[in-house]
């Protein structure tokens, strides 16, 4: 397997300029659509349908000024339920999983105090957000526990493991707690936010450390969409369990402060066999005959999801996809099916106005078999009036224009001997791949040897072609997380708005990220 790879790599990397890469066909028929190895839990697994889907609560300011809300939220560690009759240990925002929903507001600042009482360092991340440099989660910038803060020297943490270059000066420590600043000037968009630790990100978000943080807008306001109760969060992802109900992963360093990476077998990216919504295995979820909003974020170390809505005696239930990772598109679309890879999310309407009161609609991942094909089950119990409807324009939506492009660059994904690289090379916290100028929109172009969802901090980009022809409809809007397929050629058009300083790209495969799959680029 891996010499094969190996080999179609090198050809397609020599032939990334091409259309559609030589090799595709070929790898796609030869293999199965996977993206990781299967972790399997050891304790019985609970029947799909039996407990209800949690909402996440939302966070609230501790102050307001006439510019900012403050909020506070502690990392720690917590014991919860989430499989039936057993206790969980986990990293938490606020000790819980999903973190509290932040809702901030377009132009306002939202000033989040982070206190870290875990016992490991951790940097957190808005994804999404157009950030300032100081505050955007750099994987060197570090919050450690103040208790053992003089645990986690420089000498300590610098290494070479996996490619991975990062001397003494180019760590960060902030003892105790971080104050990060999202000044929130863009649109209205489901965001979120998660631990960006240097080779730990994979099992720290594993453990917990992610949550939503949606934005909105006088734009988004003024539609007649869904809202209140029918305003839901989806948070998708897998996991896998010990027989004590605690989370199982693979990691070479189960404390996360050893050495980071994860057994050789689940390089590729790890898979649980355990699916979770908002935190709550195989949720129901009892909804009115009217139409819903779906904010779905697929928040999983590696998973990629074919969404479908199957009815209870046949046939589906479309999805109007109405926002993408950047936020409302500027029309809505009709879409029988959504593909997400790891860190995309998509905003839809359901309408369960033709599902008879008593029937259930499941959410299916077409690209799993047995129990991970559920995802989560909606149940109608009632019928409401509905004054919400979808209208034909959702936003003022201007596509990028491809002779704006004021450069061209290339970035290769492919494993190179023991680790991830892009471009052949490791990350190197020393090293820019690119410096794009303030203001100006670049033509990406991203190719790879395998699932690898490319994620741009601060950069939003619009996808121009996806293997040498027209994107694909759930390409559609502002992104910030693309999924390049195996040997496939994904072009974007990327826009450097906000502002200057340092920034990354790099596989959102969590497991990729933290073997090497990371670069630098710089806004100057």
């Amino acid at each position: 397997m891996t010499s094969r790879r190996r080999a179609l790599g090198l050809f397609a990397g020599a032939s990334a300029s091409i259309a559609v890469p030589v090799g595709a066909t070929a790898y796609e028929s030869l293999t199965p659509e996977r993206t990781g190895t299967v972790l399997r839990s050891r304790l019985p697994l609970p029947k799909p349908f039996g407990v209800p889907l949690p909402v996440p609560a939302q966070a609230r300011p501790t102050r307001r000024t006439a510019t900012t809300d403050r909020y506070e939220i502690t990392q720690r560690a917590a014991r919860v339920e989430i499989m039936p009759g057993t206790k969980t240990t986990v990293w938490g925002y606020d000790g819980v999983f999903p973190g509290p929903t932040i809702a901030g507001r377009s132009g306002r600042t939202a000033s989040v105090h982070i206190t870290n009482s875990l016992p490991v360092p951790t940097s957190t991340h808005l994804h999404g957000g157009v950030t300032p440099p100081t505050s955007d989660g750099y994987p060197t910038d570090l919050v450690v526990p103040a208790l053992c803060g003089s645990t986690f020297k420089p000498h300590r943490m610098r290494r070479m493991n996996h490619g991975m270059h990062t001397s003494a000066s180019a760590w960060t420590f902030t003892e105790g707690g971080k104050t990060y600043d999202y000044p929130l000037e863009q649109r209205a968009a489901t965001l979120w936010y998660h631990d960006h630790r240097m080779d730990f990100s994979a099992p720290q978000v594993w453990r917990g450390l992610a949550g939503f943080f949606l934005v909105h807008d006088a734009e988004e306001d003024a539609l007649p969409l869904p809202g209140g109760d029918k305003d839901i969060p989806l948070l998708l992802c897998d996991r896998a369990f010990e027989a004590d109900g605690s989370f199982r992963y693979p990691a070479n360093s189960p404390s996360c402060t050893g050495t980071p990476g994860v057994e050789a077998a689940y390089m590729d990216g790890v898979l649980g066999d355990v699916q979770l919504v908002n935190g709550a295995p195989w949720p129901q979820a009892e909804v009115s005959a009217t139409r819903h909003r779906l904010r779905v974020l697929n928040a999983s170390n590696a998973r990629r999801y074919n969404l479908r809505l199957d009815l209870e005696h046949g046939g589906t239930l479309p999805f109007t996809q109405i926002g993408s990772d950047g936020g409302l598109l500027g029309a809505p679309q009709r879409l029988a099916s959504i593909p997400m890879a790891p860190a995309e999310r998509c905003d839809v309407v359901v309408d369960f106005s033709r599902c008879p009161v008593g029937s259930h609609v499941t959410l299916v991942n077409t690209l799993a078999d047995g129990r991970m094909r559920q995802v989560m089950r909606f149940r109608v119990v009632r019928a409401e009036k509905d004054h919400s409807h979808v209208p034909a324009k959702l936003s003022e939506y201007a596509r990028l224009d491809p002779a704006a492009a004021v450069a061209t660059r290339h970035f290769d994904f492919r494993r190179t001997e023991d680790m991830w690289t892009i471009n052949g090379r490791g990350f190197n916290a020393s090293e820019y791949l690119a410096r794009p100028r303030l203001g100006t929109v670049e033509r990406w172009r991203f190719s790879s040897d395998f699932h690898h969802p490319v994620h741009l901090h601060l950069a939003h980009f619009q996808v121009l072609s996806r293997g040498g022809g027209p994107p694909a409809a759930t390409d559609a809007g502002w992104k910030d997380t693309v999924d390049v397929r195996p040997y496939e050629v994904v072009d974007v058009l990327a826009r450097f708005s906000g502002y200057k300083g340092r920034y990354m790209l790099h596989c959102h495969n969590l497991e990729h990220e933290d073997m090497a799959m990371m670069a630098n680029f710089e806004v100057v």
